[in-house]
């Protein structure tokens, strides 16, 4: 635990002043010779203190790292304790173990589920690849007496393989804007007060949207007024979003590692209707439902740690150049925590970006609320407060044109 004070300027708020050193810290790599995080205790902080955290991903994903932090903070839950595994008796088990536990469980945990969609036969099969051994008897013996059930389910999986796969790699670039571009050296953080997760899950039910969708259309409005507030044009525009997806089971979210796919949403940022914008968030995220998309982008990540680096690059541009931002939903502990006493009053987390992607946004629920957080390149966008301070009055906006619709009415 470091310790340490933030500079004193009488022209700074104490908000603006642990900003500027959290855009510092960003900057900043972990010390490789040591663990791949570190805390951070600033005291006298705007009459309490502040705990940075900041941790290198490959140790875990936002979800996995929710749980982490939870279970160091009082009033937080524990993980669950974990089972031993029977010893491998021979070298064959071993090997075995090693390959089912090290290879294929990470995929196949989190494969099943997004691939119901494409027919329970291909599910199971993947389902059977948590016993190497079992699997390959049943291909050898009976795999073949399936039928032709099979071989619809084996037909409507490769179309989905071969569909979603063509529009990851051949989706169009979004549309050029000040937000898109070479960053540069130095970034900048910058959060909101939180919105009532209550108010939010009203505007929700009452259009017949989820939370998500309310969300992501707030921050498609806050991001078509900030350019529009620097004279630019953004009627017609989208601007596509990165959106990492949770592929493994929420009771098991507490382990560390990465399971996540990426799915593009394209944000419409030139409706200016916040109830037509918030429909038009709805529609695409459900074209995106049963998608193959994410896991096809998990399998991209995971083969790029394995490739040799020309092709890594070539992986990591197919992103970021069609991509303006990385946008991360992560839900947080209902009730506000506690450490050693003090009560959690506000937690927020920041978004790592890669490549030419300039802007990570992040919405994290915690005690009742939900926060917006925004990291953002000082060339791209030098003044990332300036787009954090349009959410709550984009979420003012579509709260009163949903009370003024007829009860009942689907404004679709």
């Amino acid at each position: 635990m470091l310790r340490e004070t933030l500079a004193v300027d009488a022209s700074k708020s104490p908000r603006e002043l642990l900003q500027l050193r959290l855009g510092e810290l960003a900057m900043q790599p972990l010390d490789d010779r040591r663990p791949l995080w570190d805390f951070r205790l600033v005291e006298r902080y705007d009459g309490g203190s502040a705990l940075i955290a900041r941790f290198h991903h490959c140790i875990a994903d936002g979800l996995a790292l929710v749980a982490v932090m939870q279970s160091l903070l009082d009033g937080g839950i524990d993980p669950p304790e974990r089972r031993r595994r029977k010893r491998a008796t021979n070298r064959l088990e071993a090997a075995e173990d090693w390959m089912s536990h090290s290879l294929i469980e990470p995929l196949t945990a989190v494969a099943v589920k997004a691939l119901e969609a494409a027919g329970a036969g291909a599910a199971q099969a993947l389902g059977g690849m948590n016993h190497p051994r079992a699997l390959l008897d049943r291909l050898l013996g009976q795999g073949m007496s399936k039928g032709m059930g099979g071989s619809a389910d084996a037909a409507r999986l490769a179309y989905s393989v071969l569909r979603d796969g063509a529009a990851l790699v051949l989706m169009a670039d979004d549309s050029a804007t000040r937000l898109k571009g070479q960053p540069g050296t130095a970034k900048r953080v910058a959060w909101c007060e939180p919105l009532p997760l209550d108010e939010v899950r009203a505007v929700g039910k009452a259009l017949h949207c989820s939370i998500n969708d309310v969300l992501l259309a707030c921050v498609a409005g806050a991001i078509g007024q900030y350019l529009k507030d620097k004279g630019d044009v953004v009627a017609g525009k989208e601007v596509r979003a990165m959106v990492p997806v949770n592929l493994r089971p929420m009771s098991e979210a507490y382990k560390l590692g990465n399971q996540f796919g990426l799915a593009p949403v394209v944000l419409p940022i030139g409706l200016d209707n916040p109830v037509q914008r918030v429909y038009e968030v709805r529609r695409r995220m459900g074209e995106l439902k049963g998608s193959m998309q994410p896991m096809l982008a998990f399998a991209l990540l995971a083969v790029a740690g394995v490739v040799v680096k020309p092709m890594q690059d070539a992986m990591l541009n197919l992103f970021s150049k069609k991509t303006t931002a990385v946008m991360t939903n992560v839900p947080g502990p209902r009730e506000k925590l506690k450490l050693c006493g003090s009560t959690l009053e506000q937690t927020l987390f920041w978004v790592p970006q890669s490549g030419t992607v300039g802007l990570g946004v992040s919405i994290l629920s915690y005690g009742g609320g939900v926060q917006f957080g925004l990291i953002g390149d000082t060339t791209l966008c030098p003044d990332p407060q300036a787009i954090i301070d349009q959410f709550a009055p984009e979420f003012e906006r579509l709260s009163w044109l949903t009370l003024m619709l007829p009860w009942g009415m689907d404004a679709t």
